[in-house]
């Protein structure tokens, strides 16, 4: 199948462009390489171009003609999001839209979305979330990803295309069979956080709050592997290849992963201590949030195949300690 890849120098976006030749398939990526690099798409065919180019991106899927799309594409700062709103909806509203309009014109009719748990909002309950739980967004991300579910939900309505949205959680650990890990700037997740101080890159660890209603009081959050997360999206391609219908799923582990838990994996993965700092709750921060991946797994037949956090993080700091300067 060609299959479009939007984003696909990026993280999860090079992950599965991999997995995707691995199944035989055929791959373009788009990208605009702000946070991609071209490093990561290899020896892939790369068009690079923003998603506001309305015409390079219509050219691009005319001429490929894909029969599927995979749309990771987005700005993805949750903080930033607040700072700049309207860059957030016009870059990951307004472009996908202009990509869905190329993608319906050039005859393509299914697209697996990159969506977020930040649909979701601040549940009161973060435990074992499914995918009918209260959408209530509280940032522009967030609410830039729901806005295009609903956008998808109508053209499906209307018979232009069908999709399949993936709710992640938190995406984590590396590619090490394809040598593709984590690479952004700035960095905001926890685990290549806390692998780039035991690197000696960073100063130490800040974890912030120590007093939640948790078994050590730190923030319990699920961590899902990036492998296992492409996977689910060629499970996704299939369901929608065989004629499956548009749906919604969730992924995440399952399992809730605390900070504290995380410090002590990376520390003893690398055999080095570090100076953790411990200070106020940061706002907005749920004590809990945990996904339940029952839906995927019962429909698709999905499971994770590394469900242990210890394992998630051996593989980035595999990757990290090849790439200490990431893809330079």
């Amino acid at each position: 199948m060609r299959v479009l890849v939007t984003g696909g120098a990026g993280y999860i976006g090079s992950v599965m462009c991999r997995a995707l030749v691995d199944s035989g398939h055929e791959v373009l990526v788009l990208d605009n390489l702000v946070q991609g690099h071209r490093q990561a798409v290899r020896d892939l065919g790369l068009v690079t171009v923003d998603l506001q180019d309305v015409a390079r991106v219509v050219e691009a899927c005319k001429r490929f003609k894909p029969e599927g799309c995979m749309h990771f594409a987005a700005r993805n700062l949750v903080g930033e999001s607040m700072q700049v709103p309207l860059e957030y909806f016009e870059n990951n509203v307004g472009g996908t839209i202009n990509l869905l309009r190329a993608l319906i014109e050039s005859g393509c009719r299914w697209i697996v979305f990159s969506s977020s748990a930040a649909t979701y909002g601040n549940p009161a309950d973060g435990s074992h979330i499914d995918e009918d739980a209260p959408r209530i967004p509280v940032n522009p991300y967030g609410k830039a990803k729901l806005m295009v579910e609903e956008v998808l939900g109508e053209l499906d309505r209307v018979g232009d295309l069908r999709y399949v949205s993936l709710r992640y959680f938190n995406a984590a650990g590396a590619d090490t069979d394809h040598d593709l890990g984590e690479d952004h700037s700035p960095e905001t997740h926890l685990i290549p956080k806390v692998i780039s101080a035991a690197l000696g890159k960073t100063q130490g660890v800040s974890v912030f709050g120590t007093d939640y209603p948790t078994p050590d009081g730190t923030c319990l959050r699920d961590y899902i592997h990036i492998v296992d997360l492409a996977r689910a999206h060629l499970l996704a391609l299939e369901h929608l290849s065989e004629g499956g219908a548009s749906r919604v799923f969730n992924l995440g582990n399952g399992n809730g992963f605390s900070v504290k838990e995380v410090i002590a994996v990376v520390q003893e993965i690398s055999g080095r201590k570090l100076q953790v700092t411990e200070g106020p709750r940061r706002p907005g921060d749920p004590p809990v949030l945990v996904a339940s991946s029952d839906r995927i797994r019962a429909e698709l037949g999905w499971h994770p195949l590394f469900g242990e956090l210890r394992d998630i993080v051996e593989s980035a700091w595999t990757w990290h300690g090849r790439h200490p300067a990431g893809y330079m």
